[in-house]
């Protein structure tokens, strides 16, 4: 009998691959599978995954003959899983042994009529350790605001990573991944399911898997790419209050546009909020933030300060 589907979506990366689904057979939790959704022709995963999938009959694999996206791929997981429970992991992250067993006691421990199981993590970056999130959603504060109203300029603050999602089949099958969605999938799912009546996220307090941040590696929802960051938001800004909308325009979107050097983008961000968000000092001061301090010295910033426990409390204070 299988309790949890754990659902990775791969392509290119065998080695990571492998890392990630040997993370879900260690579980101590046994009634569980691993369906691999190959997001198009890769003769060397699929040759990666034939000798796991021989020792462990809980291995699946679903080998697409074209690419459909992340969205699709985790959609068609859905489809070809057989437990009552989807946990989703990225095929560069892992899970630690207990994960699914203290997820699973926590949903099911929960009243709420839409459960949206999640845990902290290890964010793991080429400089430093973080753990996310730091801090859990305040009552009746809305999950867009939690996920996307930041406070601070460091990233984790409010945080429901991919890899942490756990959930019900029939959930995901009511409420799949926008088809066609290039980017910022986790957070169109998340801020659209949490707006069902009775949704709730239901957080394991404790660290439960490691994400891997390569940030100099490129994928598809890494990359900058602002305009479409921004047409997505004009399309769904049903999605997000004032303060999630500004929160993720000044904080997320413009740190794109300031990678490119894309300085034009300045005003045209500004407009957004200030005709459609709700802002205050502190957003103005991370929006300045992000344009004057290019990424990397953002990062040596974070990973310097991280490591003085005074500056650290105050680079992520209020």
């Amino acid at each position: 009998m299988v309790l949890v589907s754990a659902v990775i979506p791969t392509r290119g990366r065998p080695e990571l691959l492998l890392r990630a689904v040997r993370s879900v057979l260690a579980q101590t939790l046994r009634q569980v599978e691993a369906v691999v959704v190959i997001d198009g022709t890769d003769p060397a995963t699929e040759q990666a995954l034939t000798s796991l999938a021989q020792e462990d009959s809980r291995v699946r694999v679903v080998a697409l003959p074209t690419s459909i996206g992340g969205s699709d791929a985790r959609n068609r997981g859905v489809t070809e899983a057989s437990g009552e429970w989807i946990a989703f992991l990225d095929d560069d992250d892992e899970w630690l042994p207990g994960k699914l067993q203290a997820q699973l006691d926590a949903v099911t421990a929960s009243t709420a009529p839409v459960v949206i199981g999640t845990c902290k993590i290890i964010a793991r970056t080429p400089g430093k350790d973080y753990v996310w999130p730091r801090r859990m959603p305040e009552p009746n504060e809305p999950l867009c605001e939690y996920l996307l109203a930041r406070r601070t300029l460091s990233r984790g603050e409010g945080s429901i990573q991919t890899s942490t999602f756990f959930v019900r089949r029939t959930l995901m099958q009511a409420q799949p991944f926008k088809s066609g969605q290039l980017k910022h999938q986790d957070t169109e799912w998340l801020l659209r399911v949490g707006q069902l009546p009775g949704a709730k996220p239901v957080f394991v307090n404790e660290i439960m898997a490691i994400h891997y941040i390569e940030e100099e590696r490129a994928s598809v929802s890494s990359k900058s790419n602002w305009r479409y960051s921004l047409e997505w938001v004009r399309r769904d800004r049903h999605l997000f209050t004032p303060r999630a909308l500004t929160g993720f325009v000044l904080h997320q979107i413009a740190p794109e546009a300031s990678e490119q050097a894309e300085w034009r983008a300045f005003p045209t961000l500004l407009f957004e909020v200030l005709r459609h968000g709700k802002t205050t000092l502190r957003d103005y001061s991370i929006f300045l933030a992000m344009w004057l301090l290019p990424r990397r010295h953002r990062r040596r910033l974070r990973d310097w300060m991280a490591r003085r426990p005074a500056l650290g409390a105050l680079v992520h204070s209020r």
